[in-house]
């Protein structure tokens, strides 16, 4: 009944104490380390697919687990990407926060939560779509109110790891919970539903600077969620172009630019390049930042050229590989905090050596 759907959920919220490092150690051994951790029986590791497989990935986790999508850990980085480069331009040259842990915790949890309310939203549309149709809710797994106890459950989590940061970001974090609730409504109204997505997926970008700063700086923190949110539009376009065949009724920008998405496509991905120069400008990054900053442009114009949009298939590859412009763009950024560091030591032993001749 109810009560022991409920407490089983409870019970396999001790899996989520192994959700950072499993996750951490890369998508290869998560599922398996995950579902271990959580006493699912039956996993299988994913280098290994059985029949029953999407995209390559057992579905063998439990309902609620896989609920929070964490048998496709691909959302949680991009996610968590978002936030690490955010404060990562926040840092002093030469240092990095010691935000990582917390905010991927919180990146799992809060993904996590939106996934969940996601499904509750769309749980008749679910069941339509092919590639939709085995998620927990939309396929009998897991009950309504079960999904609700546990969204309450993840919501308290993420609570805690909001109160770890100072009050301007509780605030701030507090702020998106409109956003993540609306937006699986957004594709039932709008052509634009990646743009909702893109402006709650990274508001990271502001919450990361003002975990570290205190505060938000409008001339780096907007054009950065800028950026943000014009390579979720890049990403999850192609992304949405998967499902464009089930004609249930829903909108996306797949649908609305249809032959014409490498060229709407190609405009995102020039302003994404655009507000990343602005923000590492008016972050006083150097070089390698904007060698990092060319390389993501040259990472998505290959997607753009290449994504095969009436192959499913190649669709998810490509979207898969946006973790890469992501890493790409964070390791620019720790270089060029080295190099920040660098160029400061440098002034300050110029202006020692300048005012030791003086003296003499």
């Amino acid at each position: 009944g109810r009560v022991w759907g409920t407490f089983g959920i409870a019970l396999e919220m001790r899996g989520l104490r192994a959700v950072g490092s499993a996750w951490l150690r890369g998508s290869r051994g998560f599922p398996l380390a995950l579902v271990r951790s959580a006493g699912v029986q039956g996993a299988r590791d994913r280098r290994a697919p059985a029949r029953g497989t999407q995209h390559g990935r057992a579905l063998s986790l439990s309902p609620s687990l896989r609920l929070m999508r964490l048998d496709k850990p691909i959302g949680t980085r991009l996610l968590y990407l978002s936030c690490t480069c955010s404060f990562g331009l926040a840092a002093d040259p030469g240092c990095f926060p010691d935000v990582l842990s917390l905010f991927c915790t919180g990146a799992i949890l809060m993904r996590g939560a939106g996934c969940t309310i996601n499904d509750m939203w769309d749980r008749d549309f679910d069941k339509k779509v092919t590639r939709t149709a085995s998620r927990p809710i939309a396929a009998g797994d897991i009950s309504t109110f079960q999904s609700f106890v546990f969204l309450g459950g993840q919501l308290t989590l993420a609570l805690g790891v909001l109160l770890c940061l100072n009050y301007y970001s509780i605030a701030m974090g507090a702020a998106s919970l409109l956003l993540v609730v609306t937006y699986p409504l957004m594709k039932r109204i709008t052509f634009w539903p990646q743009l909702a997505l893109g402006l709650t997926f990274n508001w990271g970008a502001l919450l990361g600077w003002s975990a570290v700063k205190g505060s938000c700086d409008p001339a780096v923190c907007l054009p950065l969620y800028f950026s943000g949110v014009m390579w979720t539009l890049i990403y999850d376009t192609i992304y949405a172009h998967q499902d464009k065949k089930d004609k249930i009724g829903l909108k996306s920008t797949a649908l609305l630019f249809q032959e014409n998405t490498r060229q709407w496509l190609s405009g995102f991905g020039v302003a994404m390049v655009a507000a990343l120069s602005l923000a590492g400008a008016n972050s006083g990054q150097t070089v390698p930042y904007y060698a990092a900053v060319a390389a993501v442009g040259a990472h998505l114009a290959h997607q753009i050229c290449t994504v095969d949009i009436h192959r499913a298939e190649d669709c998810w590859a490509k979207f898969t590989s946006n973790r890469t412009v992501g890493m790409l763009l964070f390791l620019g950024i720790v270089l060029g905090n080295l190099c920040k560091e660098k160029t400061e030591e440098a002034k300050d032993a110029e202006a020692v050596r300048v005012g030791s001749e003086q003296t003499s």
